[in-house]
């Protein structure tokens, strides 16, 4: 059996509106009125790791402020987005101080998102030896999947949970290596985060542009021969 540790690193927003969602028909209102069906989704996908898993180290991350460098290079960047449900905004600061009461790590930084903190973290513990988990139903972070750094996307509507390593993303992109998804999703755009992609580019065509040309900058090189 691997000594290797396992760090776990919480998606939390992902998680919170996802749990949020999940209850949305059934909301769950406490004896107060308040509705707590954020706090409990987001509850239940955390025991759910530290039941499956016993985690050796695990944080959960959070944005804080928005992302200030996207929004310097493209200020539409998720300005589509509705504002948060209140029940969301209001459930945040009860589930960082359940966090701390269990003392397990929040980690936030001022102008940054989940993303950027995961993935700096994992790089960082990747060096260190250290297998990491990132926890979150987030395709982005295909990209930064590698030998020792897998998404794990946890289960729905009965559904299991779902552990991607290099083979699950080169089939699900159709890439050979996971930091082409960049240019996959580069060339799709991403509606959710208000991103144009390339004219007429669907999942297909992004497919058969990453197979032949290999990244964003190449096919732009060669446009030619479209």
């Amino acid at each position: 059996m691997s000594d290797q540790k396992r760090l776990f690193l919480l998606d939390a927003y992902a998680l919170i509106f996802r749990g949020y969602y999940a209850l949305i028909k059934n909301p769950r209102i406490n004896s107060k009125g308040m509705d707590t069906s954020a706090i409990m989704g987001f509850m239940n996908s955390l025991f759910d790791v530290i039941r499956r898993e016993k985690p050796d180290h695990l944080a959960v991350c959070f944005d804080k402020d928005g992302s200030t460098e996207r929004t310097e290079l493209f200020p539409e960047y998720k300005a589509n987005r509705d504002e948060t449900p209140d029940a969301i905004r209001i459930a945040i600061p009860y589930i960082q101080k359940i966090l701390k009461a269990m003392h397990i790590p929040v980690v936030e930084v001022s102008g940054l998102e989940a993303d950027d903190i995961i993935g700096t973290l994992a790089k960082q513990a990747e060096k260190e030896g250290y297998k990491v988990f990132m926890v979150t139903p987030d395709k982005d972070f295909g990209q930064l999947v590698s030998e020792n750094i897998f998404m794990y996307r946890p289960s729905r509507m009965g559904n299991g949970i779902e552990i991607w390593g290099i083979p699950e993303v080169q089939k699900r992109f159709g890439v050979e290596r996971p930091e082409q998804v960049i240019d996959y999703l580069g060339m799709m755009g991403d509606a959710s985060d208000n991103i144009p992609g390339l004219p007429g580019v669907g999942e297909k065509t992004a497919k058969k542009f990453i197979a032949e040309f290999g990244s964003m900058e190449d096919l732009l090189k060669n446009t030619d021969q479209l």
